[in-house]
């Protein structure tokens, strides 16, 4: 298939035709999560927005090493070079390990991604297992002379590295601005400028979480684990580096920094950041207080919250979105996502019941490139929604005979919806199975065979009884020649 595909790259803030470096191998490095609490809706956007990424690049035949991280060390509270770290903190509030809380909020994060379906990346490298790479790069960036040693503390010279590149290449900030609006805090004072960051931080004495250096006991600053992982697993330059808009600035302007000071080049080709998600206009975030855990959501057990919401149907709202826009949480949003997808799942399930006929009175060919213009034009889930659910008005129309297909489009209708809805979108049917699905099955059968028998008795009363309390259900029943049959209703 010809290459089509654009993306918008952050750095260039244009859409630009994609060319992996080495094609068809792709290296992706996705910023994961700090596991210090329980996943919110807020963790399920870009872990979804770049499987989606990882599903098409896959299945345009790309071979892609998508690496995803976890932060365990380093991450200090207001994501700043100064307080307690977020993770010794609960380790503290707790009285536990900190790996304890890791372990403990790594395994709820993976658990959480794997309802939503997101695929398991094929490297995830956690910050305090490469402790030693960090150490080696923070060298590296010491002898290229933009970083000073400071009371056992190492900084990135922020104002000499910028006269000879550009911090703010990604960001847009420039440095004047940064000295403009940065004011010196308390104990802050051992860098030489305020805008400065830390490439290693000496722990102290109180600090849980401490390694051996060159310059002291301590951890490595929260930039600096990206930089060093990136590089160990794809490269000096590799394809794409994702992660949410709020990791713009300073965490992805400080990697490319560090990269470029270590490695003189540019880290990344293709930059791409998902947006927020909001409330009311404002970020849903654990430090705003108005989180929802994804938990949460599952069981319906938040305030804010009117029902509970299956996991694919929060994976739906959110590819209902482009990955770049806001999406704005609402109840009722979530309620036509959900009612979306069951309209969705209804129609695929009436897929293999469609008779085959002559010919097509629509052009199922002219629909299949329209879902892959809308992949390949940033990977636009919404408009490759709008096209499926185009390809659902197709399906009702044929089941009601008001249209017709061919054996060949039928069979390419198919495979549109295998590979788009369950390959690339990841969605899947969420209904019972084994013996529960059995049972629902044959005692519908069952009440249907007596409908069916009172009918034929001439006890139209009983047939309607059945239809009408079926249909409080939101079971309809519907009348064929063939028989009677049943679907779960909109």
């Amino acid at each position: 298939m010809e290459n089509k595909l654009k993306i918008h790259n952050t750095l260039s803030r244009k859409k630009e035709l994609f060319e992996p470096i080495n094609s068809p191998y792709i290296g992706m490095y996705v910023c994961g999560p700090t596991v210090y609490g329980d996943a919110h809706l807020g963790h399920a956007r870009p872990a979804i927005t770049f499987d989606l990424i990882f599903r098409y690049l896959t299945h345009l035949g790309y071979k892609v090493r998508y690496v995803r991280n976890i932060t365990d060390v380093g991450h200090l509270e207001a994501d700043a070079d100064e307080g307690e770290d977020k993770i010794a903190k609960k380790a503290r509030l707790e009285n536990l390990e900190p790996m304890e809380v890791v372990q403990y909020f790594s395994d709820r994060y993976h658990k959480n991604m794997d309802q939503l379906n997101v695929k398991n990346p094929s490297i995830e490298p956690r910050a305090s297992g490469h402790i030693i790479e960090q150490i080696e790069m923070v060298k590296k960036i010491l002898e290229a002379g933009y970083a000073y040693e400071s009371n056992g503390s190492v900084y990135f010279d922020v104002k000499k590295y910028n006269k000879k590149n550009n911090y703010g290449i990604l960001s847009g900030r420039k440095i004047e601005d940064m000295i403009a609006n940065t004011r010196e805090l308390e104990g802050q004072s051992e860098k030489k400028n305020p805008y400065d960051f830390a490439l290693w931080k000496k722990a102290q004495p109180e600090h849980i979480m401490r390694w051996p250096s060159p310059w002291s006991d301590g951890f490595p600053g929260w930039h600096m684990e990206c930089s060093a992982m990136s590089t160990k697993y794809l490269g000096e330059h590799f394809d794409i580096h994702g992660g949410g808009l709020d990791l713009l600035f300073p965490h992805h302007e400080s990697e490319i920094a560090q990269s470029v000071a270590a490695n003189k080049m540019q880290p990344v080709k293709y930059w791409l950041h998902n947006n927020m998600i909001t409330l009311n206009g404002q970020k849903m975030g654990k430090s705003l207080g108005n989180a929802v855990s994804l938990d949460e959501f599952f069981t319906g057990k938040n305030d804010l919250l009117e029902q509970a919401y299956s996991p694919i149907t929060i994976r739906f709202f959110i590819l209902q979105a482009h990955y770049r826009s806001t999406i704005d949480f609402s109840n009722e949003a979530l309620q036509s996502a959900e009612k979306g997808l069951k309209k969705l799942f209804t129609a695929i399930k009436s897929l293999d019941k469609l008779i085959a006929s002559e010919k097509s009175t629509s052009n199922i060919k002219a629909l299949r490139e329209k879902c892959y213009d809308a992949m390949n034009d940033d990977f636009n889930s919404p408009i490759l929604i709008a096209n499926l659910f185009e390809g659902v008005r197709i399906i009702n129309s044929i089941k009601d005979k008001k249209e017709t297909i061919s054996a060949e489009d039928l069979e390419i209708l198919k495979k549109l919806f295998n590979d788009f809805v369950f390959d690339i979108l990841g969605l899947k049917t969420e209904e019972t199975t084994g013996k529960q699905n059995e049972l629902v099955d044959g005692l519908l059968s069952t009440i249907l065979s007596i409908r069916q028998e009172a009918k034929s008795n001439k006890d139209y009363a009983t047939a309607d009884i059945i239809r009408n309390e079926l249909g409080k259900l939101n079971i309809q029943i519907k009348d064929t020649k063939e028989g009677a049959s049943w679907e779960i209703g909109d």
